[in-house]
């Protein structure tokens, strides 16, 4: 049994098109153009799976004028890493994705405000325990997630995992904006990851690229300067062929690439089920009417559940997420940047220290407009940047617990990037670089976990951690310690005290504290009895926290 399947190519100022594919021997089938610039035909196909491509004379500058070149579709959900090939899968009568039936549709998922993100790429996070090489998968994240579960991990940032060419990457070099990377695994395979995901109470945030595409990406070659700029407007930040999205077609009464960014983002969201994007390079994309209008598409295709909208921006700017800003959150790169130079011992600066602990003080909004991280995917680990100053062993692993208990108590979401709260020392590097899970066996690695896990549940158990209240009671620069408290009116308080010296303070006195009462230190498991002030003893690097009642 056969049925009409229809084919069809938005390209609406060339001249020709058609079909070729496996159901034609790759004999050109005739396509039609209609006033609203599609070619069409329909072709008849029994249920299963077919290879296709499109023939079309290009009006891209690079090609002779009207020459033909064959593109596959760049609608593709599914590309034939083999052949490069596009997919298309028939079942009784239509076309489909995949026949994946989700489980999990109906747990509970957190607030943005409580997250704890967890950044990973598919190819390195798993999948090479034994023997470093294999790449990782899918099917190896799931076999992970119990291990993300009780690290306290309530969502996952997936690096890109749309078809980009060759065997490694990134993702952020994509060629087809709807297909799954295959090295990674099916499309039902993903499916089952983010489904898993949602079983566990896990939210599912995915790296968009919006700001550009691959060379080769079909686009490219089928009318280049109609979807993008025709040259690169920053040299000096330019990765690829970047969206032109102030383009207006006044025949069509459309921008040519809102349209196309527009499919692919509501295609992924509700196709994938996911819970929020990361919106790359936003400040490339430098377009605020566009991120505006694709944000309200992304989130009008998510429904009801929650959705988290976050931009790299670099540097972040609060424009981005402030009053009439597009964005719900930025990655929060000063939060970075001076949480390694302090735990370094480069400089302390205390007024710096306090602008991004407290976010507000920048010009942000609450406490859900930035992404605070000690380090992700396009830094080194802040294990590298210690050692690179001769900071090892001990010193280093005190100094890393004294950054994480300022992420974890900061205003802000955080973000760990994956090895991280092992201790994983790899540099930064584009190739292959699996994470070495063998570490964990060390008594200082598995020291670091179980740091990061206490202070996530801790965070987690705190409600004063979700908020924008925080204030700073106690400022010492001659001995480089200061304090702040978080709360909530309902009761929940947090107090952290953190030493920026190498110097061990001895009954260091910390007054002004803000509530009498019974005070729990979490770092030292002890309770104490607090009046007005509070005297500890806090080594060199080191943060004491105190939880009230």
């Amino acid at each position: 049994m056969t049925s009409p399947i229809e084919f069809n190519l938005f390209a609406p100022y060339n001249e020709g098109a058609a079909l070729i594919g496996s159901f034609s021997d790759w004999e050109e089938i005739p396509m039609e153009k209609g006033e609203d610039g599609y070619f069409r035909t329909s072709v008849e196909l029994e249920d299963g799976v077919h290879q296709y491509k499109f023939r079309v004379q290009s009006k891209s500058w690079f090609f002779e004028p009207d020459q033909w070149v064959d593109v596959n579709d760049p609608y593709a959900t599914d590309i034939e890493n083999a052949t490069q090939n596009g997919i298309v899968r028939i079942k009784d009568g239509k076309r489909i994705v995949d026949t994946y039936v989700w489980q999990h549709d109906d747990k509970p998922l957190p607030g943005d405000c409580e997250l704890v993100i967890y950044e990973l790429h598919v190819g390195d996070f798993s999948g090479g325990e034994d023997d470093p090489n294999p790449r990782g998968n899918y099917k190896h994240v799931v076999e992970k997630l119990d291990y993300l579960c009780d690290l306290g991990i309530n969502a996952i940032e997936l690096m890109p995992v749309k078809e980009y060419p060759g065997d490694h990457s990134w993702g952020y070099n994509p060629r087809y904006f709807f297909a799954t990377e295959s090295s990674y695994g099916s499309t039902a395979e993903l499916k089952h990851l983010i489904d898993e995901c949602h079983g566990r109470g896990i939210r599912v945030i995915m790296d968009g690229i919006y700001n550009h595409s691959e060379s080769e990406s079909p686009l490219t070659q089928i009318d280049h300067d109609y979807w993008y700029h025709h040259e690169p407007r920053d040299p000096d930040n330019n990765w690829g062929p970047e969206f032109n999205y102030e383009h207006y077609d006044e025949n069509l009464d459309i921008k040519p690439a809102w349209k196309f960014i527009g499919d692919t983002v509501r295609f992924w969201v509700e196709e994938y089920h996911l819970d929020g994007i990361r919106y790359d390079a936003a400040r490339q994309i430098a377009n605020y009417d566009f991120m505006h209008w694709i944000v309200d598409e992304a989130k009008k295709s998510a429904g009801s559940k929650p959705f988290y909208c976050i931009a790299e921006h670099i540097p972040e700017t609060t424009s981005i997420t402030n009053f009439d800003g597009p964005m719900d959150a930025c990655w929060h790169d000063s939060f970075y940047h001076c949480l390694v130079e302090h735990l370094s011992g480069d400089t302390f600066d205390l007024e710096r220290l306090k602008d991004v602990i407290d976010c507000k003080r920048q010009g942000f909004m609450g406490a859900t407009n930035v992404i605070n991280y000690l380090t992700n995917h396009d830094h080194d680990r802040l294990m590298v940047e210690l050692g690179n100053r001769g900071i090892l062993d001990e010193e280093a692993f005190k100094r890393f617990k004294l950054g994480v208990a300022i992420l974890m108590t900061a205003v802000g979401v955080p973000l760990v990037w994956m090895g991280e709260e092992f201790g994983e020392y790899k540099p930064k590097t584009i190739e292959s670089a699996k994470i070495d899970w063998t570490l964990l066996q060390s008594d200082n690695n598995r020291g670091l976990f179980d740091y990061y896990k206490g202070l996530i549940n801790l965070r987690e158990d705190n409600p004063a951690l979700y908020t924008e209240n925080i204030e700073f009671f106690h400022e010492d620069n001659e001995a480089n310690v200061f304090a702040y408290t978080r709360w909530t009116d309902e009761g929940s308080r947090v107090v952290v005290v953190a030493n920026f010296s190498d110097q061990f303070l001895g009954d260091y006195t910390i007054g002004n504290f803000p509530a009498a009462g019974s005070w729990h230190e979490w770092t030292g498991n002890y309770n104490v009895e607090v009046e007005n002030e509070i005297k500890t003893d806090i080594g060199g690097y080191e943060a004491k926290v105190f939880v009230w009642g």
